[in-house]
């Protein structure tokens, strides 16, 4: 029997998953070396399949040289084969894989697998969300927090908690690890669109940072800030942005 659209996701997502352990297991790379081989050859098996699965729509990968072929199309896949690839390539936990199928612009569908943890999220099967910390915590990254994220966590009396991949900062939100993740430092549409699917399907808010829908399958798939946390801290965090930014 045919896989759905969620089903697919979420197989693709974790086969990829399994493939990049075993190749961070062979021993043969490390570091940049790995990261790169991983990338390669997760791409190498997303594309095929989804080529070969749901021919007639579109795709945009990270991996792959991107053609205005996409633009034309209502469904378009948008997959990260490696989501952290520095924390892949340093063995860590805290990095993912993500496809996603947008729809006439809008994330419709996504799977968000976390190999280290050896879980896939999906957005056809939402769990509910354990109950918010106190006091809150804004998930950042580990490397350069940006600073809208550090400001308004100041503002709220946020605790930050450094994480790597933006699938993992995403995911953490719906594991209970976070409360809020706020990104403005830039990213693409890869990078975003499979965890907000996924985001969205368990109840979260998901916007630009200025409240502002967040639209893919663009012709510029660069996607300067995001936000992800729950509906019930969405206003304050935005009223926070807005004044840090008058402030600014």
């Amino acid at each position: 029997m045919a896989m759905t659209d969620t089903e697919l996701a979420a197989h693709l997502a974790g086969v990829a998953g399994q493939i990049l352990l075993q190749v961070r297991a062979s021993g043969m790379f490390e570091g940049k070396s790995l990261g790169k081989a991983g990338d390669q050859t997760a791409n190498q098996f997303l594309v095929h399949a989804l080529r070969q699965q749901r021919p007639d729509d579109g795709l945009l990968s990270e991996e792959s040289k991107d053609t205005e072929e996409r633009l034309g199309k209502s469904r378009v896949w948008i997959v990260d084969p490696v989501d952290g690839t520095r924390e892949y390539g340093e063995e860590r936990a805290d990095w993912a894989v993500h496809v996603a199928l947008a729809v006439d612009g809008k994330p419709e569908i996504g799977a968000v697998a976390l190999p280290g943890l050896d879980l896939v999220l999906r957005s056809d099967r939402p769990a509910q969300l354990p109950p918010a910390g106190s006091p809150l915590r804004m998930v950042v990254s580990r490397t350069r927090p940006a600073a809208e994220a550090v400001s308004v966590a100041e503002a709220i009396g946020a605790e930050l908690v450094p994480m790597g991949s933006a699938g993992a900062k995403a995911m953490a939100v719906i594991r209970g690890e976070a409360d809020i993740y706020l990104h403005s430092g830039g990213q693409y549409e890869w990078d975003s669109c499979a965890p907000v699917a996924v985001a969205q399907a368990h109840g979260l808010h998901c916007s630009r940072i200025d409240g502002s829908p967040l639209v893919y399958n663009q012709a510029d798939t660069y996607m300067p800030d995001l936000l992800i946390c729950r509906k019930e801290h969405a206003r304050m965090v935005l009223e926070k942005v807005e004044a840090a930014a008058q402030a600014g």
